[in-house]
C-alpha cells in the first residue's frame, strides 16, 4: 500500500510540476524576450538570493513536517500529527518575517556587494513572497505527510499562474520606466503568486478540516503519547536543519557564481557589458531549462519521504527497499531522455524560445548542453536525499552535496579564467558538483537500506532508450530543417523523440504493466498499452 500511494503522490505532482513549468515557460521566455540580456541579469541576481532565503525558510521543515506527521499517523496517533503542524506553522510564519525584513530593508547593501546596484528594486519586490510563502509550504507539509499529495499540486499550480500573470503584466507596465524596473515588477509575480497558493491551500485545508478533526477526535481515545510542544520543536529542527543546510548549498553556489563569474570573465579580457551578458546567457537562459526535469523528479522525492518514514517507524524493510528502488528507476527514466534531449537539440531550443534574440540564444546554447548532462544526476540525488532523509540519515546528503559544491567552486574558477571557456566553466563545475554528490548519495543508500539495484533495468535499458530516442530526434529536425524553418523542425523532433521514448520502455520492458497499474487511471493507461505494445 506505501508504494501505491508514493507512486501514485509522485504522478500527481509531476503532472502539477509538468504545467508549473509550462505557465514559467510563458513567463521566463517572453520576459527575455521582452526585458534583453540586461533585464535577466538584474531578475537573476535578486532571484537567486530570493530562492537562497527562502530555501533557508522553507526546505527542510516542510520535510520535517512530513516526515514527523507520517511517522504519527502510522501508529494512529493523529492528534499529535495535527499539533506538529501547529507548531511548525507558527515557526515558519515567524522564520518568513525575519526573511523578509532582512531581503526587503537590506537590499541595497546586497545587490551592491554582488556589483549591481540597479537589481535592488526586484529584490525588494520578491522579498514580498517572503512574508507569505513559509505559511503556505507548513500547510503543505502536513498534507504530504497525510500522503495527500493533491493539496500541494493544486496549490503550486494556482500560485503559477497568479505569478505568471501578474509579473508579465508589470514588467510589460513598467519597461517604459527602464528595464531595473521591469524587472522588478517581474520580481514582485512571486509575491502575487504567493497570495494565490496560500488562499488556495487554505481552502482546501478548511474544507477537510472536519474529517480531519474525526480522526484527531478518534485518536484521543486510544490514549497515546502526548508530547511536549518543545519536543516537537526541538525535534522539528533536528531533522530540519541539516536538510536546510543541504539545500542551502547550491543557492549558495549560484549566489557566488553571480559575483565571481562576472569578476572572473572582466578578469580575462571580457568587458562588464560582455560579462553581464553571459552571466545573463547562463543563468537567464540555460540555467530554467535544467529546473524542467527536476520537477518530475522532485515529485518522486517529495512524495517518497513519508512512504520511507512510515515504514521505517514500522520497521517493514521490504516495502523500503521496493520504494527505493522503483523511485531510482523513476528518475532515472525520467533524467535520461530529460538530458539527452536537451543535448541533442539545444541550439534549435534556445533558438525557438528566444527568436527575438537570437544571437544570445545561440550564445547560451553551449550551456545547455553542458548543464542538461548533470540533469541525470541530479535526479538521481533528489530521490536519494528523499531515501536518506525518511530514514533520518539527513546529514549524509548535505555532507555529499558540500564535496560536491567544493569541487564546483574550484572548478568554475579555474575554467572561467580561460577566456575561450569563459562562462561554460561554471555550467562545467555544476556538473562536476552533480556527479560527485549522486555517487556518494548512491553508495550511502545501498549501506543503510540494504538495496540493491538491477544495473540493467535501472541505468542499461533507460540509457539505450535515450540514445536510440536522441537518434530520432536530431534525425527528425535535420529532414525536417530541408522543408521547414527552426520552430516547427524543433517541435516535430521533440514530439516524435518523446513518442520513440514511450514506445521504447515498454519495448524493452523498461516499465512493466504492473507498474503502470500504480499509477493514477492506471487500468485505462494500461489498455492504450496493450493497443500499440503487445
Amino acid at each position: 500500500m506505501a508504494n501505491k500511494s508514493f507512486v501514485r503522490g509522485a504522478a500527481v505532482l509531476a503532472v502539477a510540476g509538468i504545467i508549473i513549468k509550462v505557465l514559467g515557460a510563458f513567463f521566463r521566455i517572453p520576459l527575455g524576450n521582452m526585458i534583453g540580456d540586461e533585464g535577466m541579469a538584474y531578475y537573476q541576481a535578486a532571484y537567486p538570493i530570493y530562492v537562497l532565503f527562502l530555501t533557508l525558510a522553507t526546505s527542510g521543515i516542510p520535510i520535517a513536517i512530513s516526515r514527523m506527521v507520517s511517522e504519527r499517523i502510522a501508529v494512529g496517533n493523529d492528534i499529535e500529527a495535527h499539533r506538529v503542524f501547529k507548531i511548525s506553522f507558527l515557526l515558519l510564519f515567524s522564520i518568513g518575517a525575519v526573511s523578509f525584513a532582512i531581503c526587503f530593508f537590506g537590499a541595497g547593501l546586497i545587490v551592491n556587494a554582488i556589483g549591481l546596484p540597479d537589481a535592488k528594486f526586484a529584490m525588494r519586490s520578491v522579498a514580498c513572497a517572503l512574508l507569505l510563502v513559509p505559511t503556505m509550504a507548513a500547510f503543505r507539509g502536513y498534507f504530504q505527510g497525510r500522503q495527500n499529495m493533491n493539496p500541494t499540486a493544486v496549490s503550486q499550480v494556482v500560485e503559477q499562474l497568479f505569478r505568471v500573470g501578474v509579473g508579465l503584466t508589470l514588467a510589460y507596465v513598467l519597461l517604459k520606466k527602464g528595464t531595473e524596473y521591469a524587472a522588478a515588477g517581474a520580481s514582485f509575480g512571486a509575491a502575487a503568486g504567493a497570495i494565490g497558493g496560500l488562499l488556495a491551500v487554505c481552502i482546501i485545508y478548511f474544507r477537510r478540516r472536519s474529517a480531519m478533526k474525526a480522526e484527531i477526535e478518534e485518536s484521543k481515545s486510544r490514549g497515546l503519547e502526548h508530547e511536549k510542544g518543545s519536543k516537537i520543536l526541538w525535534r522539528i529542527f533536528a531533522i530540519a536543519v541539516p536538510i536546510t543546510i543541504g539545500a542551502a548549498i547550491m543557492p549558495i553556489m549560484n549566489f557566488i557564481d553571480t559575483g565571481m563569474v562576472v569578476n572572473r570573465l572582466q578578469a580575462t579580457g571580457w568587458s562588464y557589458a560582455d560579462a553581464k551578458s553571459l552571466y545573463g546567457q547562463l543563468t537567464g537562459f540555460a540555467g530554467p531549462f535544467i529546473n524542467f526535469p527536476q520537477v518530475l523528479t522532485q515529485a518522486v522525492a517529495m512524495s517518497i519521504v513519508p512512504a520511507i518514514a512510515a515504514s521505517f517507524k514500522l520497521g517493514d524493510m521490504n516495502s523500503l527497499r521496493k520504494d527505493v528502488q522503483v523511485g531510482l528507476r523513476i528518475a532515472v527514466i525520467v533524467g535520461i531522455p530529460c538530458a539527452l534531449g536537451l543535448m541533442s537539440l539545444s541550439e534549435p531550443i534556445m533558438i525557438l524560445l528566444y527568436p527575438l534574440r537570437r544571437e544570445a540564444a545561440i550564445g547560451a546554447a553551449p550551456c545547455l548542453f553542458i548543464m542538461a548532462f548533470g540533469v541525470i544526476f541530479l535526479s538521481t540525488i533528489q530521490t536519494l536525499t528523499g531515501v536518506l532523509q525518511g530514514i533520518g540519515k539527513q546529514m549524509i546528503p548535505v555532507r555529499n552535496l558540500a564535496i560536491g559544491a567544493c569541487a564546483k567552486i574550484a572548478v568554475t574558477y579555474w575554467l572561467t579564467g580561460i577566456h575561450a571557456i569563459n562562462a561554460k566553466g561554471a555550467a562545467i563545475g555544476t556538473v562536476v558538483a552533480y556527479i560527485i554528490a549522486a555517487t556518494l548519495d548512491l553508495l550511502a543508500v545501498q549501506k543503510y537500506t540494504g538495496a540493491k539495484f538491477d544495473i540493467g533495468l535501472t541505468y542499461i535499458k533507460p540509457l539505450v532508450n535515450g540514445l536510440v530516442m536522441s537518434a530520432v530526434a536530431i534525425g527528425t529536425y535535420k529532414l525536417c530543417f530541408l522543408f521547414m524553418g527552426n520552430a516547427l523542425s524543433t517541435m516535430c523532433a521533440v514530439a516524435l523523440a518523446a513518442v520513440v521514448y514511450g514506445v521504447m520502455l515498454f519495448v524493452t520492458k523498461t516499465i512493466t504493466r504492473d507498474e503502470v497499474l500504480l499509477l493514477p487511471k492506471g487500468k485505462k493507461l494500461v489498455k492504450i498499452v496493450d493497443k500499440f505494445v503487445k
